[in-house]
């Protein structure tokens, strides 16, 4: 297996550190608004990350910060004059449902920054006595890059031209490679933090948020670990900053792998609230979207490519999620007893397209491809009626294996459950009957059939070979 490391710049063959056993760690949201659909196709990136390590047999110890509490969940929960625990509580569970929504499983385990303070006191005390960090005339802690001599590495600046020391601290959260600097560990309190503040032996004050991430992840993942996930935006200074932080503690490599998810446009612009489009996953789908269609989108694509989000991208996404379910479908309408013995072959050559897809640094598009030409393939065997069940049981078997690491055809079995007010023993009986009318041209009687099911969300076709029904 191959992955892009992001540290190095290029792709190296996957090697853990310990065999069969994978510690993840990815950033999560900060839970101070909606999950905008950029974070969440870094959600589903992870998501195909991890279900990735599980489909190839790993033990995958995965982590995700919540971000409860820097600069922006105190500025906006004081603007909602709302305490900042009620408030990042009610965006935490907003987060929980989209990825329900986006059929993105769970993280092993949640992590609260707020939860690990005085983990992060220790962090910076050890930081402190041996010279990485200093007391600003601020009160406030802040990381001595220049004692650092590694700092740059992953996003390749060049140290010798930051500014450092006095002259050059950053008390922000967030800033641009042109203006890092010393970064703020420990901030002393300020009266624009309210209420928000730790009494430590640091001082009165609150993590910084690049503090945070170093400290959960090493505590629930030890010192070193073997893959970061995060978006490209996070690269700089977020992920630079928590090398700093982690290997200037330790001594030890942070992380063996770094992964980065690229940026999402819209309309081919990059999305902002100025430009009108900005949007959170409830947005699109009061436009009349499916969950599938956005998860289809984000795994359609390469992970480390930019996603240009259109609604003709959606429609089309939504075509090809549709011809999976009606293939699906299909396939459960197979009644020829006799098994073609190509199958099998079809199945396997597929399912190791598919894998070695996967193993080629998550390539999704690719094993897209593979489905696609077992689901071409499949097609033109049913239309000459040259499959069998056995053969149709073995394909939709392959196909759920796929869905291991895609996620989508739990939108149909929702979809089925969800409009189905009849079995299928009692559709396809309706169906007989509706097939006996005809026989004896009672066509008000077949119409009538015909209208209740489609009521029902059921409709009905009539092949050549018989007739067939689909969800609407």
């Amino acid at each position: 297996m191959q992955v892009y490391n992001t540290l190095t710049r290029k792709l190296e063959f996957f090697q853990p550190l310990e065999k069969g056993h994978v510690r993840m760690y990815c950033c999560g949201p900060t839970v101070y608004n909606y999950a905008h659909i950029g974070n969440l196709r870094a959600f589903t990136f992870y998501d195909i990350v991890k279900r990735t390590f599980e489909h190839k047999g790993y033990k995958l110890n995965f982590v995700m910060n919540l971000t409860d509490v820097d600069d922006k969940t105190i500025r906006d929960s004081q603007a909602a004059h709302v305490p900042l625990k009620e408030f990042t509580e009610k965006y935490t569970k907003c987060f929980f449902e989209d990825i329900e929504t986006l059929n993105i499983q769970k993280a092993g385990l949640y992590t609260k920054a707020t939860e690990y303070i005085p983990q992060m006191v220790d962090l910076v005390k050890r930081l402190m006595n041996i010279g990485l960090a200093y007391k600003g005339a601020d009160g406030s802690i802040y990381y001595k890059i220049s004692r650092f001599p590694e700092y740059g590495k992953l996003s390749h600046m060049d140290i010798t031209q930051l500014k450092v020391g006095a002259s050059g601290r950053m008390n922000a959260d967030e800033y641009s490679k042109e203006q890092a600097a010393d970064f703020a560990l420990w901030k002393a309190w300020g009266p624009e933090d309210g209420d928000v503040f730790w009494e430590t032996e640091l001082g009165k004050g609150r993590p910084g948020w690049h503090l945070e991430c170093s400290v959960m992840a090493m505590k629930n993942l030890g010192e070193t670990i073997d893959v970061h996930c995060g978006g490209i935006d996070l690269m700089f200074p977020h992920h630079e900053n928590e090398i700093a932080q982690s290997e200037g503690a330790t001594g030890k490599q942070f992380s063996k792998y770094w992964l980065h998810n690229g940026h999402i446009m819209v309309d081919g612009q990059k999305m902002s609230k100025s430009s009108g489009n900005f949007y959170v996953l409830s947005d699109i789908l009061k436009k009349g979207y499916k969950p599938e269609a956005i998860r289809y989108l984000f795994v359609a694509a390469h992970y480390r490519e930019q996603v240009n989000l259109t609604f003709h991208g959606l429609d089309s996404a939504q075509s090809s999620v549709n011809r999976i379910f009606e293939f699906m479908r299909n396939l459960e309408l197979v009644k020829n007893e006799f098994n073609n013995p190509d199958v099998k072959q079809l199945i396997e050559e597929a399912k190791n397209r598919f894998d070695m897809s996967l193993e080629n640094d998550f390539n999704t598009p690719q094993a897209l491809s593979a489905m696609f030409d077992l689901i071409k393939a499949i097609n033109i065997l049913m239309g000459e009626n040259n499959l069998g069940v056995d053969n149709a049981r073995d394909v939709r078997k392959a196909m759920y294996d796929f869905d291991e690491v895609l996620g989508l055809l739990k939108f149909m079995e929702q979809k089925q459950q969800k409009q189905l007010s009849l079995s299928k023993e009692e559709i396809e009986s309706l169906i007989e009957q509706r097939n006996q009318a005809r026989k004896e041209k009672d066509f008000a009687k077949s119409d009538e059939i015909r209208n209740n099911l489609k009521e029902k969300g059921i409709l009905l076709d009539d092949t050549k070979d018989g007739t067939i029904w689909k969800i609407a």
